[in-house]
């Protein structure tokens, strides 16, 4: 089993995102660096803007997620409501 990941700036925009993302993805490991946030998740990971709204309490367009995107491994699949990594056969 391959993990995919994505890492993030450390920030407080990144902050609702990794949230989300560890709220739907059980199994995410978090390594907080002093400038970035990275998480891995085996084989795939999935960030949805409904649970980000949830956090914030806002509106959120998940283009917005790429301002502070550092890196990531995986097959991008995105729409409008998530953006999926994932390692497909």
């Amino acid at each position: 089993m391959s993990n995919v990941f994505i890492a993030f700036q450390a920030n407080e925009e990144a902050r609702p995102i990794v949230e989300a993302i560890l709220a739907d993805n059980p199994g995410a490991q978090v390594d907080h660096s002093p400038a970035l946030i990275k998480i891995d998740v085996p084989q795939r990971l999935t960030i949805r803007r409904q649970t980000i709204e949830q956090i914030t309490g806002q509106p959120f367009d998940l283009q917005q997620l790429h301002v502070n995107l550092v890196t990531l491994s995986g097959h991008i699949d995105e729409d409008d409501d998530q953006f999926t990594l994932s390692w497909k056969h």
